[in-house]
C-alpha cells in the first residue's frame, strides 16, 4: 500500500517563516563570527601566538560558507548546519576550562541558534519551493 503524501503548508504560512529564519540565521551567523573575532582579539590568552593566525584558523570555515549564507542558498544553509557543530563542540570543551567558561557557553548558545535557524530555513524553504512548483495541492 502506498503512503499518502503529506500535505504541505500554505504559501501564506511558509513565506514569513522563510524570511524570518533567513534573517535570524544571518544574524546568528555574523554573531558567531563577531564572538570569535572579539574573543581572540581582546580576551584570549594566546600564549605568544599571533592573533591573526588564530583568527584565520577559526574563521576560514565560516568564511567559506559566507557566500551561500548571503545568497540565501538552502544548500549553503544546510552546510552551515554541519560546520557549526564543530563550534558547538569547541564551546563544550571551552566550558570546562575555568578561564574560558563564559566564552564557551556563549559559543555553544550562538552555534545552537545558528544551527536551529538555518535548519528551519532549509526545511521551510524546500517546502516553499515544492509548493510553488505545484506539489502538495489538495
Amino acid at each position: 500500500m502506498a503512503k499518502a503524501p503529506k500535505v504541505l503548508p500554505a504559501l501564506e504560512w511558509l513565506e514569513p517563516r522563510v524570511r524570518l529564519t533567513r534573517v535570524v540565521s544571518l544574524i546568528c551567523f555574523f554573531a558567531l563570527m563577531l564572538l570569535l573575532a572579539g574573543y581572540y582579539l581582546i580576551f584570549a590568552d594566546r600564549h605568544g601566538a599571533r592573533p591573526w593566525v588564530i583568527l584565520i584558523i577559526e574563521l576560514v570555515p565560516l568564511l567559506l560558507l559566507l557566500p551561500g549564507m548571503l545568497t540565501g542558498s538552502a544548500r549553503g544553509h544546510s552546510w552551515t548546519c554541519f560546520v557549526v557543530n564543530l563550534y558547538f563542540i569547541k564551546g563544550v570543551l571551552a566550558v570546562f576550562d575555568p578561564h574560558r567558561s563564559v566564552f564557551g557557553a556563549l559559543e555553544m548558545l550562538v552555534s545552537v541558534a545558528v544551527f536551529t535557524s538555518a535548519l528551519l530555513y532549509v526545511r521551510w524553504r524546500f517546502q516553499y519551493n515544492r509548493k510553488l512548483a505545484g506539489e502538495g495541492a489538495v
